[in-house]
């Protein structure tokens, strides 16, 4: 009954989300801290004040906000500069089901957030995986030219490495290719510069962020992309008539709208990103110089899946990424950012093991 595509194809495998158990869980990079309180009594007043009709399809509240929110960090930008989704993941499945043609290709570089893969393959177009080098710097054949290739993804923070390219060295990449260049800035607001001013002089790059990480909303599920208002006008023509709900907009618009608890928790999150960076350092693990809300570690035994084992014996989730066949090696251990408290968890654990 399926085409091919969707047969062969393995699927995205999430983070596991085990329910009713009492865990540290530092295995899918959420807010270890509750969201703005000003969220929970945006969306109490949304329900109260009815559920019975659609919500807003553009989602102009948000958009509204926003524009005034980046405006006030980046070069001007106004509502019509800015598409929301179910989350970045809807941003992303937005830009390939409108950029990419039968027959044609992806490209990424690689090892990354695997969902670019997936997307690809339900697509049903090729994708390109340009290695890393084993420094987790961009191989210079993410830039090759061809003709097949219709988009390029970019996660800048990358996951699972945590490392950044700077504005510079992005705006190069985007100006050597001729293709889109969509720059997924999940994490960025962990991060001291991001790509923003690209947009507004190449119409090529498009941004898109997540209210999951930063904003602690993984379970809202809200992400927008900023690009030129001619690009949002062709992307809303395939976008889901209403993809985000009355709900999810009234919160979001909330906490987009509460800088204050952002930069907050963002020095929070940070300061404790240092302190889990040290502590793996400490307990025998290389780890690379994050600019996200994780730490990706690897021990000189190469006995990560033992790791993650033992670690969830003791119930706590890390992340156990295989990568087979790069060159920086076969798979390592992805943590999260907790709290102190659960950072002093697994730093104990790991000094039994």
């Amino acid at each position: 009954m399926f085409r091919e595509a969707i047969e062969q194809m393995s699927g995205y495998v999430p983070g596991e989300q085990p329910r009713g158990m009492k865990l540290v869980k530092l295995n899918t990079n959420e807010n270890p801290y509750p969201p703005s309180p000003k969220v929970v009594a945006a969306i109490q007043a949304a329900a109260e004040e009815g559920l019975q009709r659609y919500p807003d399809p553009s989602a102009s509240a948000f958009r509204n906000r926003a524009a005034e929110v980046l405006s006030a960090h980046n070069a001007e930008i106004t509502p019509d500069w800015i598409l929301c989704g179910n989350g970045s993941d809807d941003i992303l499945t937005i830009a390939t089901r409108a950029f990419v043609d039968q027959g044609r290709a992806v490209r990424y570089p690689w090892p990354t957030y695997s969902l670019y893969k997936t997307l690809a393959e339900i697509q049903g177009v090729r994708h390109e995986a340009v290695p890393c080098e084993p420094d987790w710097s961009v191989g210079f054949e993410l830039t090759a030219p061809s003709d097949d290739v219709r988009l390029v993804y970019l996660a800048n923070p990358n996951s699972p490495s945590g490392t950044l390219l700077e504005p510079g060295e992005v705006a190069a990449i985007a100006d050597t290719l001729d293709c889109p260049l969509l720059v997924d800035e999940a994490y960025v607001d962990f991060a001291e510069t991001n790509c923003l001013d690209l947009v507004r002089t190449n119409e090529r790059v498009l941004v898109s962020r997540t209210l999951s990480k930063s904003y602690g909303l993984a379970g809202l599920r809200f992400g927008y992309l900023v690009a030129q208002p001619h690009v949002i006008e062709q992307l809303a023509k395939v976008k889901d008539s209403y993809n985000c709900d009355t709900l999810s907009i009234a919160g979001a618009t909330a906490a987009i709208d509460d800088q204050a608890w952002l930069a907050d928790n963002v020095t929070k999150v940070v300061a404790e990103r240092q302190r889990l960076d040290a502590g793996l350092l400490a307990a025998g693990f290389d780890t690379v110089d994050s600019r996200a809300n994780f730490v990706w570690a690897t021990h000189p035994t190469g006995q990560h899946e033992a790791i993650y084992q033992n670690l969830k014996a003791e119930g706590v989730l890390v992340r156990l990424i295989r990568h087979p066949g790069w060159s920086g090696g076969d798979d390592g251990l992805r943590v999260s950012v907790g709290t102190p408290a659960q950072t002093d968890t697994l730093l104990a654990l790991l000094a039994t093991l």
